[in-house]
Parts: C-alpha cells; sequence; structure tokens
C-alpha cells in the first residue's frame, strides 16, 4: 500500500505539460474558402502578418478533375482579383459573359442585355470552383505573412477589450487585435458571438451540374423562369481536349421534388435537362456529378461584434437567381480590406468597433438591397399567377424597349453600381 501510495504522489508531482508559445498576428480569419483566401490576400499583401485556420486542407481536390461546380464572376469582382495577382492564372480557363438573356416559361417575349450597352467589357466570367481554389492557393502560397494552418479548428476565441484569442483543438493558440469569420451560412464564430440570425426558408432546393452541347453559347447566359423557379445556363470554357461546348446549369426546383430529380439514373435525368433546355443547343450530355442544396434567404443583425467582423455568406447568403454571392462576398472583403488599410495607415486601432461601424455602414444597404431584389425576383417569377404572369411578360418586354433602364441594369449586373471599393475600380489598396 505505501510503495502506491508513493506512486501516486510521484505521478501528481510531475509538472504541468508547457502549452507551445502563442503565434502573433495582425489578423485571424476563420474560414480560408473563397472569401476567407482572398481576403488573405488583400491583407497579406498589403503587409499585414494574417492567419488563416480552415477545418479543410486546402490543398484537398486541386488536381481532381472537372465537378461541375462554378460560379459568377462579374467585371468588378474580376477587377478585385485582378489586382490581388490572382486572375493571370486563371483568366484562360473563364468563360465571359457577354450578353445575357431572360424568359419567362414559353412566352415569346424575352429580355435581352448586351455588354455593348455599358461598354466593351463582358458583364463578367464562368469559372469552376476548382479553378478558383487553385489559383487562391497558389498565391497565397506566394505570401510569406500568410500563414495558413489547416485542416485546424477554433476550439474558443476569447475576445478581450484589445485583443483576440483564438485557442485551436490541437493546442495552438493565436493571438490578433481582430478575427474575421468567413466561415460561411453555419459560422461557429458569428454563432459563440451571440450575432442573432434570420432564416427564411424558400419551399426549393438547388440543382447544380454541367453539361456538354454540340453548339456553341456564344457566351450569352440564359436565365429562364419556369413555375418551381429559375433555370440558368451559364456559359463555360469547358475541356478543350474534347469535342463540343460546356455551360453551367443551376437548375431550381420545389424542394419535395428535388430528391427524386437527384435519384433520376442519368438517361431520366438528362431528360428532364433537355425538357427545360430545350434544342437551341443542340445535343446535350450531362457531365461531372450533379449536387443539390436547400435554398434560403439568411442574414445576419450586425456583422460587427467586438474584436469580430463578418463576411461573406457568414454575414448574409442569398438566392442564387442573380448569381450574386460569391460577388457580395468579395465585395464585402474589398471593403473590409479597404477601412482596415485606411485605419492602419493613420495609426489607427483597426479591430476597434469605432473603424468597424464604418464597414458595416457600407456594406449594409448594399446587401440589403441585393438580399431584397433576389428575393423579390424569386417570389415574383416562381408562381403561375395568370395576371401576375401577364405582367412579368409585359415588364420584360417594356424593359427590353428603355434602353436608359437596360444600361442600368447592365451595370448593376458587372457590379459597377454603388460606392466601389478601391479595388473594384482597378485602384490599389
Amino acid at each position: 500500500m505505501a510503495r502506491l501510495l508513493t506512486r501516486s504522489r510521484r505521478v501528481r508531482s510531475r509538472p504541468p505539460k508547457r502549452l507551445p508559445p502563442p503565434l502573433a498576428a495582425e489578423v485571424i480569419i476563420a474560414g480560408g474558402g473563397l472569401v476567407g483566401a482572398t481576403l488573405a490576400i488583400a491583407l497579406g499583401q498589403a503587409g499585414l502578418a494574417v492567419a488563416v485556420v480552415d477545418t479543410q486542407d486546402p490543398r484537398a481536390g486541386l488536381d481532381a478533375g472537372f465537378d461541375g461546380r462554378a460560379s459568377a464572376i462579374a467585371l468588378a469582382t474580376q477587377r478585385v482579383l485582378d489586382r490581388l495577382g490572382i486572375w493571370a492564372s486563371l483568366a484562360a480557363d473563364a468563360a465571359p459573359i457577354m450578353d445575357i438573356r431572360v424568359s419567362e416559361g414559353t412566352s415569346p417575349l424575352f429580355l435581352h442585355y448586351d455588354h455593348r450597352e455599358a461598354g466593351d467589357q463582358p458583364f463578367g466570367f464562368m469559372v469552376e470552383n476548382r479553378i478558383l481554389r487553385k489559383a487562391l492557393f497558389h498565391r497565397v502560397r506566394q505570401l510569406a505573412n500568410v500563414i495558413v494552418l489547416a485542416p485546424a479548428a477554433i476550439a474558443s476565441l476569447e475576445r478581450g477589450m484589445n485583443r483576440v484569442e483564438a485557442s485551436l483543438v490541437d493546442g495552438r493558440r493565436i493571438l490578433a487585435p481582430l478575427a474575421i469569420a468567413a466561415e460561411g451560412r453555419n459560422s461557429p464564430s458569428r454563432d459563440v458571438a451571440g450575432i442573432r440570425v434570420t432564416r427564411l426558408p424558400y419551399d426549393q432546393a438547388g440543382i447544380v451540374c454541367s453539361i456538354r452541347h454540340r453548339r456553341h453559347h456564344q457566351f450569352i447566359a440564359h436565365e429562364h423562369f419556369l413555375a418551381a423557379g429559375p433555370f440558368a445556363i451559364l456559359p463555360l470554357v469547358g475541356d478543350r481536349r474534347r469535342p463540343g461546348y460546356c455551360s453551367s446549369i443551376v437548375w431550381t426546383e420545389k424542394a419535395e421534388l428535388a430528391p427524386a430529380m437527384m435519384a433520376l439514373d442519368t438517361p431520366r435525368f438528362l431528360a428532364e435537362i433537355e425538357r427545360r433546355v430545350g434544342d437551341f443547343l443542340g445535343r446535350v450530355e450531362v457531365i461531372g456529378p450533379r449536387w443539390s442544396h436547400s435554398l434560403s434567404l439568411q442574414f445576419a443583425e450586425t456583422v460587427l461584434a467586438r474584436r469580430l467582423a463578418l463576411v461573406g455568406d457568414a454575414a448574409h447568403a442569398m438566392h442564387p437567381i442573380a448569381g450574386q454571392g460569391l460577388n457580395m462576398g468579395l465585395r464585402d472583403v474589398a471593403a473590409l480590406a479597404e477601412v482596415m488599410l485606411d485605419a492602419r495607415r493613420l495609426g489607427l486601432d483597426f479591430g476597434s468597433s469605432a473603424i468597424l461601424e464604418r464597414y458595416q455602414r457600407w456594406r449594409r444597404f448594399d446587401n440589403g438591397l441585393m438580399m431584397a431584389a433576389t428575393d423579390g425576383l424569386n417570389r415574383l417569377f416562381s408562381n403561375r399567377v395568370r395576371p401576375l404572369r401577364l405582367a412579368r411578360d409585359l415588364g420584360l418586354a417594356a424593359v427590353d424597349a428603355l434602353p436608359p433602364l437596360k444600361r442600368l441594369f447592365v451595370r448593376n449586373a458587372m457590379g459597377l453600381a454603388g460606392a466601389l471599393p478601391r479595388l473594384m475600380r482597378s485602384h490599389p489598396l
């Protein structure tokens, strides 16, 4: 018994395990996806010490083949990527959107937007997500002052009066004046900070896939409104090694029907695609996997808490009807980076509420307007009420006949409306 007690005392007398010293940074970014990585590049390129924490290994899937997922990059957003040294490595794989055609059901009336109504540049570009991720990854690796901790997870985020301390699950710690949540719709950092979120679910699901077709898409984006919701056909560069041309499909379907559509075998799924696409592209085949997710409108009551700011889907998530989700997230990036760096040049604390309030004021109206617009369009067109349908058809024809109004819509589609951050005006930060 005495021997056991001695052994027990000996165990208890061992010195506690020393924690590694904390990593000092100027910014902690929780989430290294498309929005978080772009923000890390913007701040790192300007000289800030940035620590990115992400649950996914950024190298995972970079060498995988085509998976069918792509994003719309508005012209103003392309300028951001160009200024940050990202665009050059993906430009060859970006399909320009030269025209947009909006139609409804079987109506012969439609609305046609030509990029030349606002200049000689395209509305934007369609880029595969894997290619964009690869370009971001390689640009991050070029910045010595950007450290990526992944795969890793934040166990706790302590936000004091003057600094933030992030403790990772593996025991590592990071100290910085500011943390930024870029973790997407289900942001843990936002929820732990007690920021309330309003969620308005749609009775819809989004089905995403890609098709190969015989005829050229002429770089025209088609937005076709059906009873269940919008059905978009968006031009892609595609695989140059194989004959034919490629387009991305973003198909809004009723929530109760989406699982059945996803469960169809390839021939029957293709038949549903062909029924909606029509024959203007010639013979069609589905390429790559198909994806589905529920659709909802979501927004945080504030994008700020003490020593914390929200960007991208952590702050706002909208219907994909206009393809503006990523664009609005990168507008957040451009605005927040500008606010932070302007304060830093003046020797001010860019993590303070007084500085970050400028970011909130700047982005609140723009994001609110886009969420209201996408929500309103979806609700207006996703029904079969006959008087509303007639009014919609006449409205499309009326806008098509009014050049000044069309130019306004064209500039909005290009992301050139409103108070633009410097990056979106092709100016340096």
